[in-house]
């Protein structure tokens, strides 16, 4: 039996399946929308998370869920594309904050506009339909 055609015996066993199932969908879409702007998927939700907030290194580890070492590395070469700006806390002065430059505020509306689209056509039929299972898979598999 191929994993399309399990059906759990109960409803919330199902509707947990297309949930999940759902956000592998998500993931690439934000996936495809990162790789048109040539970043990738690590990178869109850092400059996410900076839209609004100029986190320290430390506070974007805990953000994204990576260690220091990688934000570090992910930081540096989003610093040397132009992405972002470093600067010492002024509070902490062993601590750098991470702040998101001009140029990468002018792919934000960009990005987000193409993830709103990308979205709308999942989630297009959600205040029409029941919130079910077949419902979510269904709208997968029209994407």
């Amino acid at each position: 039996m191929t994993p399309d055609r399990i059906r759990p015996d109960n409803q919330l066993d199902e509707l947990r399946d297309a949930l999940a199932q759902m956000s592998f969908t998500l993931m690439a879409v934000l996936t495809e929308v990162a790789a048109e702007h040539d970043l990738s998927l690590t990178q869109l939700r850092v400059l996410g998370i900076l839209r609004d907030r100029e986190p320290t290194m430390a506070d974007l580890a805990t953000f994204t869920g990576l260690e220091r070492s990688t934000i570090s590395g992910l930081i540096g070469r989003a610093a040397q594309r132009g992405l972002v700006v470093k600067t010492a806390d002024p509070r902490d002065g062993r601590s750098v904050r991470v702040t998101m430059t001009d140029s990468a505020r002018r792919l934000v509306p960009l990005s987000t506009g193409e993830q709103q689209r990308l979205t709308a056509l999942l989630t297009k039929a959600l205040d029409s339909e029941p919130l079910t299972a077949r419902a979510l898979t269904g709208r997968r598999q029209r994407c």
